[in-house]
């Protein structure tokens, strides 16, 4: 009893650890892709414009990988459907840096998109069923993984571009490497049988039909808030550059204060939530939010300004993670169909975040535009009950405390 403790013991350690790299080769290589934006784009001869519409379609192609990757992980296991998800993600990394022109960039583009969401959300599925293991949170942390990866992948690409290497070359030895990492952290994955028959597949495919109320909730809190996220990554620059008039190179800390703070709090996240819970993360967490965007949208000094942009990184940072670990944990046997849908409409509320504002500063100023997302973290606080756990499942009572 004791050896067959130990074991269990062991692989549940060896699973949480592949996860992490599973979670960190996501973050670098659509890090890679994010740094060499501007170099694919040259290759290929398109403009600002253009681009921008072609970013619709890596968006696309995600969402297409995370419907399709869900139920799959649920029948398959993730096991299964994680390594050839972080294969298929490799592989298309390469496949923009080839491109020569505005049809091949939007096919890579696709392509990318979609190995990109069935990565996330079997990686995701594969979290959830390591944190029942561990009868306690640990979702954050692995997101925060995630972050640093990207923080890698800028890290390296700036190297790679200072010494003049093509996209190409360069895309393709990280299509190489994540690879050989897809493959060789495979092993070390949970194992899981199959639950789901081919009946509830189609069912758990249809949009919409049979999804549980707190299901969509949980989504539309998603779209909320990774929305928020959405602003902060594409307009903390220039916020800091068009209202405050700082210089480029200040201006750019608005971003860094706000990926740092979430990093950060995302590697904190889950002690919070050991211990206060979940509803008190996201509650308290967007609080935070609400009033750290607050300061910075309404101050006149650049300091004040980055320590609003902080905050709203420190209270978003733990808020995602729990969103995705209460869909995993709401039925175990649709783990993967549920995460789906709320990361899958949470990505689309990202990829709305420039959509929305955009417009909305014609009508008024850039940093009035920032009390749309306040509003949607007041929502998010008056709301979080619904994370409230409905029950305790028997392997989160029984697990081992490792």
């Amino acid at each position: 009893m004791f050896v067959m403790f130990i074991g269990m013991e062991r692989s549940l350690r060896a699973g949480r650890s592949a996860t992490f790299v599973y979670f960190a080769l996501n973050g670098f290589l659509m890090g890679m892709w994010i740094v060499h934006i501007p170099a694919v784009e040259h290759r290929a001869g398109t403009s600002h414009a253009v681009l921008g519409w072609l970013l619709l379609l890596l968006g696309a192609g995600a969402f297409a990988g995370m419907r399709l990757a869900g139920p799959l992980t649920d029948r398959a296991g993730a096991r299964t459907v994680v390594p050839l998800g972080a294969a298929l993600c490799s592989a298309a990394l390469v496949l923009p840096g080839l491109a020569t022109n505005t049809w091949t960039l939007g096919a890579a583009l696709l392509v990318l998109g979609f190995g990109n969401g069935c990565l996330d959300v079997a990686m995701n599925a594969h979290a959830v069923q390591v944190e029942r293991g561990y009868g306690r949170p640990v979702m954050s942390a692995f997101h925060a993984t995630f972050s640093i990866g990207g923080v890698l992948a800028a890290l390296v690409g700036a190297r790679t571009l200072s010494w003049g290497l093509s996209p190409a070359a360069t895309l393709g030895a990280v299509a190489l490497l994540g690879l050989v990492a897809a493959v060789a952290a495979a092993p070390a994955l949970l194992r899981a049988e199959p639950t789901r028959t081919a009946d509830d597949l189609t069912a758990a495919v249809r949009t919409g039909r049979g999804t549980p109320r707190r299901i969509r909730l949980l989504a539309a809190l998603a779209l909320m808030l990774m929305l928020c996220e959405g602003v902060a990554n594409d307009w903390s620059v220039l916020h800091l550059e068009d209202v405050l008039d700082a210089p480029a190179a200040t201006a750019a800390l608005a971003y860094g204060a706000f990926a740092t703070a979430m990093t950060v709090g995302r590697l904190l996240a889950d002690r919070v939530a050991a211990r206060c819970g979940p509803v008190a993360v996201v509650r308290y967490g967007a609080s935070l939010a609400a009033l750290g965007l607050t300061t910075a949208a309404l101050s006149p000094w650049i300091p004040l300004a980055l320590v609003g942009w902080t905050l709203f990184g420190a209270g978003l940072s733990g808020c995602v993670p729990q969103l995705f670990s209460a869909a995993g944990h709401a039925d175990p046997d649709a783990a993967g169909a549920n995460v789906s849908r709320v990361a899958g409409l949470g990505y689309l509320g990202m990829l709305a975040g420039p959509a929305v504002i955009g417009p909305l500063t014609h009508l008024v100023p850039l940093n009035l535009t920032f009390f749309l997302p306040v509003a949607f973290c007041v929502v998010a606080a008056c709301t979080a009950g619904v994370l409230r756990p409905r029950h305790t499942t028997p392997a989160a009572q029984e697990a081992p405390a490792v």
